[in-house]
């Protein structure tokens, strides 16, 4: 188990506090002292002999913000792929080839690449649902949690990965592919799920609790519609067990949805996971696009989660999420980037703003379009929510952890400051970031991340990724010899109804 040493006393002095219930959204100028990474005392405080002092400058300390969905795995792919939908995307994404298999030192690399883009940002946690090509090994995931632990950023890590045949997830496959390539679709990987429940007690026997509870272990099941009932009845209970978060994307595309009508005898995916009693207050609903109101009123009774994407939706033509329907019913929402390759970076004041700004066009009522406020709400305590220790992060108040973000309020972005939560989301980003603290520690700070040798990272991931771009352009020439098929499936399924309208235009 990796432990922390203990950590030299900060007080910041005179800074304005986020406070979301306040009138201008900020307190007065005040001190915060942390102390064991967590916050000790918020007002005046004297200065004393072994703390490190910040001077705030009347700027704003704020909760660390909290990527609610992420893939480690392409993040050294951004800007590879033109837009496509998802089915499509996928297939030259990550396409399931020997050849594309990581070494350990590649898996930490993309991994804190990531870490590295997040923690200039602003953001303090991220909850990454790791998928592995062609399957996980003990080694890469070891690779995936010392990223996290050596940047200094708070992690939640689960593995993404199906132990279906592709012929089972998708509609129409079977009827479209000719036998050989049918064959090679129907067969089930060989990494099944035993193989994959013994990953999951390496990572959570190892990771789970590491770095004083920095790091943390998730479960995923991809999609409910990827994997056996055998194996998602082992994922539910290692999520019971062990008090989990639980990933699962779900009707994220509208595809997903004529799966429900075509395979699911009419339900949803949503009413196939409500199910099998994987509805729970542990449960992340990712994506949650081509949702009705009956899966609304099964997410919202059972207390999950749902984690917006806003830009990888945008980046795949995915649709709007319905945002208004899910806050009128209480249920919390995160927000994500998702992964590199559909975002193109991670930036958690991107996907707000973008998040403040597409609903603006799903809805002809303005009274429905999200304000400000809300979508920090979303940004901070909808994180918080998901990640579970909701009563730990997402606030300045003495008892949390110290995961805090300085703000320079001198900057473009703010100057003149007219309204701070508006600014937050539509003119914040991440330029004004001056300091980053997780858990007590300053992980970012005078334009460097204090953890690690930025320089010597990006140097040896320039040179390690541009040596495998020829396995990676064989691996997708190989996909490409199904995409016909998968673009007939796609033509397929938007002739059906599936009752909903989720796209922007005529």
């Amino acid at each position: 188990m990796v432990r922390s040493v203990p950590m030299q006393p900060v007080l910041f002095r005179n800074t304005r506090l986020f406070a979301p219930a306040a009138e201008d959204g900020a307190t007065p100028p005040t001190d915060v002292l942390v102390e064991n990474g967590r916050i000790a005392a918020i007002g005046p405080q004297p200065r004393r002999d072994g703390q490190h002092v910040i001077e705030g400058n009347g700027n704003l300390l704020l909760p660390g913000l909290v990527n609610g969905h992420f893939h480690s795995s392409v993040t050294h792919m951004k800007g590879s792929l033109d837009s496509l939908p998802l089915e499509l995307f996928m297939l030259y994404e990550s396409p399931a080839s020997e050849v594309l298999r990581p070494t350990p030192r590649e898996a930490y690399l993309r991994t804190m690449l990531g870490a590295l883009e997040m923690l200039r940002c602003g953001t303090t946690a991220v909850q990454d649902d790791a998928f592995f090509v062609p399957h996980p090994t003990p080694d890469v995931i070891d690779a995936v949690c010392q990223a996290y632990v050596d940047c200094g950023i708070r992690a939640t890590v689960a593995l993404d990965q199906p132990d279906l045949a592709e012929l089972d997830k998708l509609p129409y496959l079977r009827d479209l592919l000719p036998p050989p390539l049918r064959d090679v679709a129907a067969r089930l990987p060989e990494f099944d799920r035993h193989a994959l429940l013994q990953c999951y007690r390496h990572l959570i026997e190892r990771w789970h609790g590491a770095a004083d509870q920095r790091l943390r272990a998730a479960v995923s099941c991809s999609a409910p519609q990827r994997v056996s009932a055998a194996y998602l009845d082992d994922l539910m209970t290692l999520s019971a067990t062990h008090n989990l978060p639980f990933y699962a994307h779900m009707l994220e595309t509208r595809l997903q949805r004529v799966f429900g009508q075509r395979c699911l005898g009419g339900r949803s995916l949503v009413q196939l996971a409500a199910d099998r009693g994987l509805l729970s207050p542990r449960l992340n609903v990712i994506h949650a696009i081509w949702v009705d109101d009956a899966d609304l009123d099964l997410i919202a009774d059972a207390g999950a989660v749902i984690a917006h994407n806003p830009i990888s939706n945008l980046r795949l033509g995915s649709g709007v999420m319905p945002f208004r329907r899910m806050r009128d019913r209480g249920i919390p929402i995160c927000l994500g980037s998702d992964e590199a390759i559909a975002d193109d970076a991670i930036n958690m004041w991107a996907v707000a703003k973008a998040a403040g700004l597409v609903h603006n066009i799903a809805d002809a009522d303005h009274a429905a379009w999200p304000r400000a406020g809300e979508i920090l709400d979303c940004l901070l305590a909808g994180g918080a929510r998901a990640m579970g220790p909701q009563d730990r992060l997402g606030a300045v108040a003495v008892g949390q952890l110290a995961d805090l973000v300085l703000l320079d309020l001198d900057t473009l972005a703010f100057t003149p400051l007219n309204d701070l939560r508006r600014q937050l989301v539509y003119c914040e980003n991440g330029s004004s970031v001056v300091l980053t603290m997780v858990a007590g520690r300053i992980v970012y700070a005078d334009g460097q991340v204090t953890t690690v040798d930025e320089r010597a990272i990006r140097a040896e991931a320039r040179s390690l990724f541009t040596e495998r771009r020829g396995a990676l352009a064989a691996a997708r020439a190989e996909a490409g010899a199904v995409l016909p098929y998968y673009q007939a499936m796609y033509r397929l399924a938007l002739d059906v109804d599936v009752g909903m309208h989720r796209w922007v235009g005529g």
